[in-house]
């Protein structure tokens, strides 16, 4: 066997070797996934039924439902992205077609990230100190949702950034090109191709602010409050609060085990529920700028 076919052996045994581990390492992610998943349902199945879902909490939440905690939860979520969806597509558009680059863009760019990479208990104890107590919301769904807002702003501004980058600037340049504006260039041109892509940032905020719990811990989330919010200054139970509270610091956590596995398998739904509704919008106006 010559030299040069002992190195292409070589070469493709160290190909097959790399591909061979990442794809182990892929289904090992995914079947782990599928194992947490399998038992959260099969654990949580049970205790799901109408009245869980659409009652007030009984007896220290050892039973009853947790219709407050699903509606704090909702009322959260939306929230936090109406503040943070518009502030953060704005700031990205303006980070990346208007900003030069320069020092001042990079240094931008790497306070974000770096924001990003906060503790989002850290996040609960500056939503406390701002909106709690310096202008004063008080422990409310306001409170928390700018809070939670200010949490996902970072992947919402990273991921609509990486968005407008994949935008070729041949469609920018034929747009000047015909006279328009570099705002009717951003706004009629770059935006919608775009727009697909940026609702990914959307479908990331979403999860992510369904599940957290420390900072709602410190600016909204109540321990048990068996009736529903009337406005964005009330208190109110959620989802991630209510699972950590029966979990570990219940008036009987024995009793409430099975509740605590039905309010897990309920957020999964949820978040799942939300973000099919995401990728769909994104596959609707993904569909919508390739026909135009």
């Amino acid at each position: 066997m010559s030299i040069e076919s002992r190195l292409a052996r070589k070469k493709r045994l160290s190909q097959q070797i790399a591909f061979g581990i990442f794809s182990f390492t892929s289904y090992a992610v995914v079947a782990l996934l599928f194992v947490i998943l399998a038992f959260i349902v099969v654990k949580g199945i049970g205790v799901i039924s109408w009245e869980f879902i659409s009652e007030m909490p009984k007896n220290g939440m050892t039973e009853g439902g947790i219709f407050p905690a699903i509606i704090g939860t909702l009322c959260l979520v939306l929230v936090s992205m109406v503040f943070a969806f518009p502030v953060g597509v704005l700031a990205a558009i303006y980070m990346n077609e208007y900003v030069k680059d320069g020092w001042v863009k990079k240094i931008i760019k790497q306070m974000t990230n770096n924001l990003a990479g906060v503790p989002s208990i850290v996040f609960g104890l500056f939503g406390m100190s701002l909106f709690v107590n310096k202008l004063q919301f008080g422990d409310s769904i306001l409170a928390g949702g700018l809070t939670l807002g200010l949490l996902v702003l970072p992947v919402v501004i990273r991921t609509t950034e990486e968005s407008l980058k994949a935008v070729e600037d041949t469609f920018r340049q034929a747009s000047l090109g015909l006279g328009a504006s570099k705002w009717e260039t951003t706004s009629k041109v770059v935006f919608p191709i775009a727009f697909p892509n940026i609702i990914t940032g959307l479908i990331l905020s979403i999860g992510r602010v369904s599940g957290e719990t420390a900072p709602i811990l410190f600016t909204v989330a109540a321990y048990f409050l068996p009736k529903l919010p009337t406005s964005i200054f009330d208190q109110a139970m959620a989802l991630p609060y209510h699972l950590y509270v029966i979990s570990t610091s219940g008036t009987n956590i024995e009793a409430s085990r099975a509740m605590a596995y039905g309010t897990a398998l309920v957020l999964i739904i949820i978040v799942l529920i939300s973000n099919l509704l995401a990728n769909a919008l994104r596959k609707y106006y993904g569909k919508k700028v390739k026909m135009n």
